[in-house]
């Protein structure tokens, strides 16, 4: 026989069971809804630029486009002719320094660096090889914005110091922006500016109201290399972390030419030791969706005591205090 104590639990349990299947579907989605979830942030991806389609950069091609709807990437290597298509498009220039003719009658000699937007039903000839990063985009070509944009050339793109390169004698050439005060080329789909980064500051684009992030690498120093962490809401919380948390929170990547870096919304990232880079961004340089980190990396270091060895590298100027771009 059962004991009172016994009885009762039964009684409870009996009833609890009867009481959760008595609510409906949508109930128990409404419950399933408010409980919180949350989503891993993705890690960043880098392929080297080449000669065919290497399988991280088809693991780019394929998480980039889950990500943007209404957006492609492909890289043409080595090729004379881009066929037209009934798509607008954006080609980098990453090898070669060939006259390009476009199908509409335009010629331009194009170089690294250089940018050329093609609208639908437009294609080009080159007179030799050129290697060329491919963005399809879903939005048109306001008619002021030309249809080859060369940074080093154009008298109206001119060193403009900020984001990552704010030194007074920076390399930062902006091709397509997101507001007019920092450009002439009105474009929002998709943003792009030439920079030398030598020690930018970390900083991540929110998952909601951010940017996805591409660097295509032109130049690089032998230091040249990016920070990256995808644990951001560790980061910002210093006072949380544990000292055995701190070797796998930053992740180090040399960098070199043709390499093709994609740094999804939430990555925090920072480029140090010399690299000249194509800095793409998609939809484009959204303001107030740059937020440094810096300040909280300098604090993880100062409440865990870390010594020289251990310590998280930050950029000095932007730990003062909260950045925000």
């Amino acid at each position: 026989m059962l004991c009172k104590a016994n009885r009762q639990l039964l009684i409870i349990w009996c009833f609890t069971t009867l009481l959760i299947g008595c609510q409906t579907p949508n109930q128990q989605q409404q419950q399933s809804q408010e409980e919180p979830q949350t989503s891993p942030v993705p890690d960043m991806q880098v392929a080297k630029l080449g000669k065919s389609a290497t399988p991280s950069f088809k693991k780019i091609q394929q998480a980039f486009s889950r990500r943007n709807p209404g957006y492609q990437i492909d890289y043409l290597n080595g090729v004379a002719s881009v066929p037209a298509i009934d798509q607008h498009r954006v080609l980098f220039v990453q090898e070669g320094q060939p006259t390009v003719t476009l199908s509409d009658g335009y010629s331009s000699e194009v170089t690294v660096g250089d940018i050329i937007l093609l609208s639908p039903n437009i294609g080009l000839q080159s007179d030799s090889a050129i290697s060329l990063l491919e963005f399809k985009v879903p939005e048109e070509f306001p008619e002021s914005i030309p249809s080859i944009i060369r940074p080093d050339w154009d008298p109206n793109i001119t060193d403009v110091p900020g984001g990552c390169a704010t030194e007074t004698n920076a390399y930062r050439r902006i091709l397509l922006t997101w507001k007019q005060q920092v450009g002439n080329y009105l474009y929002h789909a998709l943003n792009a500016h030439r920079v030398r980064i030598m020690d930018s500051f970390s900083h991540y684009h929110p998952v909601e109201g951010g940017f996805d992030e591409f660097y295509l690498v032109q130049m690089a120093l032998p230091e040249a290399r990016i920070i990256t962490s995808n644990q951001v809401g560790v980061i910002e919380d210093p006072t949380q972390i544990s000292k055995e948390q701190v070797p796998g929170l930053l992740k180090t990547t040399q960098l070199q030419v043709g390499d093709l870096v994609y740094l999804p919304r939430g990555v925090m990232h920072r480029g140090v030791g010399g690299v000249l880079a194509q800095v793409i961004t998609i939809p484009g340089f959204i303001p107030g969706s740059e937020i440094g980190v810096d300040h909280h990396l300098k604090a993880i270091n100062e409440v865990l005591k870390l010594g020289k060895e251990e310590s998280l590298p930050f950029n000095i100027e932007a730990s003062a205090a909260p950045v925000i771009k």
